[in-house]
């Protein structure tokens, strides 16, 4: 084997750090489209339930064992929740970003917390990046951290105010150090592996269903060991990491107000394995939305090649059919949930396409030597060398493959084009002006059909649903803001004082009656 001297290294090195640098570099240019978009866009109602645990926490004081939120209703518990609980996942992010906007008052709470999810992605590229390069090589690599980077439904899920880009990336990291003590026998890749996936965990439980991985990476990496002592770490790891989330969901029992009811998400209209449940889970969501149809002809290429790596994508999609198996009908009624399977199909996406790769340029070259027309025979009329027409079929094959890539991009952004829509600029207008002329300490109902983003745009807390009018004030309610003139709205307005009323929205006082 040649050997290379330090300059050799150092420019190999410097080449790596600058591919990834641009996949990493391309990744942040294309999740700051649209990112100071306001909270009304796809899945708004899970975002705003989200930023205003930020908001409360940025208002009020940060306290992660009582997160609260803007909705004082019992829609989500079905219980009365005065006190606005939210005890779901733990507010680990919630909080940092509250850190940042009592640090710096200046920042726009929803930009700034687009951007730390965004930041959150390019970490869960950089450990993509660093788990396949550790199982497999720099080239798939590199591909995979490329397909993390471009694919439409990644770039949105990065930017949302949610807490999967969070989890994405704890949950990646998790893996990528395990991977690395496995090989090394590093006690802080332990460490850090460990901490990885309890944050993932609180974050969102269904991190757990990747379970599997872990099990495959220690039959693959792991040296069988006779003596039970020396796997101390590996039988500690599970229950390690399990543990806080274990505490969590015993401490949120003392909220039951706070605690959404999550019976539905697993099997409430009997969907299960139904065909409904194929087609919206690996038709409209698997084929067209996350892999532009196209894409698909990349997951089967990997059955190509039997070694470890292929191994690993077994056990990650033993995982990801289990998760979409018993939380069927949370998964067909959210598409954000798939969110957990982008960082398994990148990397089945990467591979196959190096795989495919290398089949075409086999394939090509081989034809070339047939034909004996070697493409620059047009121009040159010596006999080409072997090495210059490895070099035109390897060419020839990477524009085919540019050209897949590219199609199913473009069938990928037609669908997700439209989550960046905004379809409610009423409800921003009405938020605007109710936050505006009604005191911080206000209570407001805002009707949008039990849907809290236009409770959000007001920056108050309260109510989203516009009915027993007279219970609500009883609890606290002092202010009707609507953007529909309806029956109710005409007979509150004939009872209590307008604050403001326009072609757009009518804002009431529900403390002052007419007849005062």
């Amino acid at each position: 084997m040649m050997k290379l001297d330090y300059r050799q290294l150092r420019s190999i090195a410097l080449n790596q750090f600058f591919q990834l640098g641009l996949i990493v570099l391309i990744a942040l240019s294309v999740r700051l489209y649209k990112i100071s978009n306001p909270v009304l866009d796809w899945h708004a109602f899970r975002q705003a339930d989200t930023a205003s645990v930020t908001r409360r926490f940025a208002q009020e004081g940060i306290d992660l064992a009582k997160p609260r939120y803007h909705d004082l209703s019992n829609i989500q518990s079905g219980q009365p929740n005065p006190e606005g609980y939210r005890m779901v996942e733990f507010p680990l992010v919630n909080g940092l970003i509250a850190v940042l906007i009592r640090t710096l008052p200046q920042l726009d709470l929803v930009i700034a917390s687009r951007f730390i999810s965004v930041l959150f992605s390019l970490g869960t590229l950089l450990s993509l990046y660093w788990l396949t390069k550790q199982i497999s090589n720099r080239v798939i690599a590199n591909l995979s951290a490329l397909f993390f980077a471009l694919i439409p439904y990644s770039i949105f899920y990065s930017r949302v105010i949610l807490p999967e880009p969070a989890m994405l990336c704890f949950s990646t990291l998790s893996l990528a150090a395990f991977v690395y003590f496995l090989k090394t026998r590093n006690n802080w890749a332990w460490i850090g592996s460990l901490i990885s996936l309890a944050l993932a965990a609180l974050l969102k439980p269904f991190a757990l269903f990747l379970a599997p991985v872990y099990l495959v990476l220690v039959l693959c990496y792991q040296p069988h060991q006779p003596n039970p002592l020396k796997q101390i770490k590996l039988w500690l790891y599970p229950a390690i990491s399990i543990a806080p989330l274990l505490i969590w969901r015993d401490w949120i029992k003392k909220f039951p107000s706070g605690i959404p009811v999550s019976d539905w998400l697993f099997n409430s209209n009997q969907i299960r394995f139904k065909p409904a449940w194929f087609r919206w889970l690996f038709y409209e969501r698997l084929a067209k939305l996350i892999l532009g149809f196209v894409g698909l002809i990349w997951l089967p290429i990997n059955f190509s090649k039997i070694d470890k790596v292929f191994w690993i994508l077994v056990g990650w999609a033993g995982g990801l059919l289990a998760y979409l198996s018993i939380i069927a009908t949370g998964n067909v009624q959210h598409d954000y949930y798939q969110v957990l399977a982008i960082p398994a199909l990148c990397l089945a996406s990467g591979r196959g396409v190096y795989l495919a790769q290398r089949h075409f340029s086999k394939k090509i070259d081989n034809l070339l030597t047939k034909l004996k027309l070697p493409l620059h025979l047009c121009v040159r009329k010596k006999q080409p060398s072997l090495f210059e027409q490895t070099k035109i079929s390897s060419f020839i094959s990477w524009l085919l493959i540019l050209a897949i890539f590219l199609t199913q991009l473009f069938f990928s952004w037609r669908v997700v084009k439209s989550y960046y829509q905004i379809n409610h600029y009423d409800y921003l207008k009405a938020g605007q002006a109710a936050n505006k002329l009604l005191p911080p300490d206000a209570k407001v109902i805002a009707p949008a059909n039990g849907d809290t983003m236009f409770l959000f745009q007001t920056k108050r807390n309260g109510w989203p649903l516009g009915v027993e009018i007279e219970d609500k004030i009883e609890e606290g309610a002092t202010h009707y803001a609507t953007v529909n003139y309806d029956n109710v709205a005409q007979d509150l307005e004939k009872k209590y004082i307008t604050v403001k009323k326009t072609t757009d929205y009518l804002i009431l006082d529900l403390t002052q009656t007419k007849n005062e």
